[in-house]
């Protein structure tokens, strides 16, 4: 079929990944910085431009036929008429609209509201609660705000050489805040009711569509973002669940249907082949670990890990809620993390440092039911951050999680799965693929884990924790577990 490239423009870097478009076989690789500090809330999207020209220089590209972009989330461009930004873009980690936010939640009358409406709550990263910031804070620019791109539309427009269309793609609108993955349409009220007047918004292409061939003949298809990107380029399916090891952490699964939750804790995105991809997000996971190691005086997490399985499952009694930062699954906002189960005997090291991977995989365990309580099916999990190459994850992680637990190797999944979007929309124009069904690359090389004969003490484990969070934090979530 050919040759296709893939790039992901994060926060920081743009790596691409050039790749054999039947196979899905790496070809080369480049990678560049950002000209701008990887931190930074605000970047002029021309720097953007740069690092992708250096990452593709030295003849990269030659050969390829097709490119599909990935980007980072929530990031939003505002143009005005003449498509020239009125400020420099809000990046994705910028948290000032946590006000913003709240405002709109109110404004909408509640968390259900927004939860029927497109399948989300409005959280201070989303573009609609970005738009509210601006029309608050700085109204002059939102005032001359006519178009309201993300970074990968952004790119895609600029690589077609800005056209007068613009597109998306379903898996970056549905992280609007104003597009429902379940009914599949905008919003314009909600951007009017956070922006203060209507704004243009990009076509919403299919998953195998092209946005456009640039002048030189190469094809771009609609691109989509990081979230999504991973997720095809690691090849996950209906039964399958992502989960990622942060400071923060996060459960994600592709499911059939959009499963939007009145209660706002799951986050109804759509991903990159059509189905959906339902999220939960928790505020604390890694950062669990490296508190806790920190607290033991153990200098990496790798010892931490060696100290945990020197102890036994059940952390001899001792029970750890990780809700440090406070928590948004559940949604105890004000919390702060418990450690029960103090006796003489569980005041050991290596009883806290089990208790601390013990205590974040059941949190995270939570987050999944909270999936599997609006019916979404967990047969196997993938294990994605640092932290998944430590034997105690390893170890844990399949009797608390109850399922398959795969560890794939490290590689730019978000790069390789722009690059396998690219590779179904050239085939789609080739007529050697339907837009039904993306190219069959193979699946990423990992470590697999089964629950095997520890089954029932993770079971025994998530008890454990359960009663101890429901002694504290009596109906959570709800329902008692």
């Amino acid at each position: 079929m050919g040759i296709v490239a893939g790039l992901d423009s994060s926060s920081g870097f743009t790596r691409v990944v050039v790749c054999d478009a039947d196979t899905g076989a790496v070809l080369r690789q480049g990678y560049a910085a950002h000209p701008v500090e990887p931190k930074a809330t605000e970047v002029d999207p021309q720097a953007w431009l740069l690092s992708l020209g250096e990452a593709a220089s030295g003849g990269l590209l030659e050969g390829v036929q097709a490119i599909g972009v990935a980007a980072q989330q929530h990031g939003m461009v505002a143009l005005d008429r003449q498509g020239n930004p009125v400020r420099p873009a809000l990046v994705g980690n910028d948290k000032r609209a946590q006000v913003a936010a709240a405002d709109l939640v109110d404004a909408l009358g509640g968390r259900h509201a927004w939860a029927e409406a497109v399948g989300s709550v409005p959280q201070s990263n989303q573009l609609v609660a970005k738009l509210r910031w601006l029309a608050r804070t700085e109204p002059e620019a939102a005032q001359r705000t006519a178009l309201v791109l993300q970074p990968h539309d952004w790119l895609v427009w600029q690589l077609l050489g800005r056209p007068a269309r613009r597109t998306t793609d379903r898996g970056g609108a549905s992280g609007t805040g104003y597009w429902s993955a379940r009914t599949g349409a905008y919003r314009p009220d909600l951007v009017e009711l956070a922006l203060g007047h209507q704004a243009a918004l990009p076509e919403v292409l299919g998953p195998a569509d092209a946005a456009g061939t640039t002048p030189e003949g190469l094809l771009i298809s609609a691109g989509t973002g990081e979230t999504m990107a991973a997720a095809f380029g690691l090849g996950v399916a209906v039964g399958d669940a992502v989960v990622s090891l942060g400071a923060s952490g996060s459960v994600m699964a592709v499911h059939h249907e959009a499963a939007a939750d009145p209660s706002g804790m799951i986050t109804s995105f759509a991903d990159a082949t059509g189905m959906h991809l339902p999220v939960v997000h928790t505020l604390n996971a890694v950062r669990a670990l490296r508190g806790t190691a920190e607290l033991l005086g153990t200098a990496e997490l790798a010892e931490l890990s060696e100290l945990a399985l020197k102890s036994t499952p059940g952390s001899s009694g001792l029970v750890f809620l990780p809700y440090l930062e406070g928590e948004r699954t559940p949604q105890l906002p004000h919390t702060a993390g418990t450690l029960t189960g103090l006796r003489r005997e569980s005041m050991k090291p290596e009883h806290l440092a089990r208790a601390a991977f013990e205590g974040m995989l059941c949190s995270l365990a939570d987050a999944m039911d909270v999936l599997r309580g609006r019916g979404v099916e967990v047969r196997r999990v993938f294990l994605l951050g640092a932290a998944a190459e430590l034997p105690a994850v390893q170890a844990l992680a399949p009797a608390i999680f109850g399922a398959q637990v795969v560890v794939p190797q490290p590689a730019d999944y978000t790069a390789i799965g722009a690059a396998r979007q690219a590779a179904w929309a050239l085939g789609v124009s080739q007529g050697s693929l339907s837009p039904h069904n993306p190219p069959a690359w193979q699946g990423a090389a990992a470590q697999v884990f089964e629950p095997g004969e520890d089954a029932a003490v993770g079971t025994a484990v998530r008890q454990q924790y359960t009663a101890t969070r429901e002694q504290i934090h009596p109906g959570a979530f709800g329902h008692g577990g």
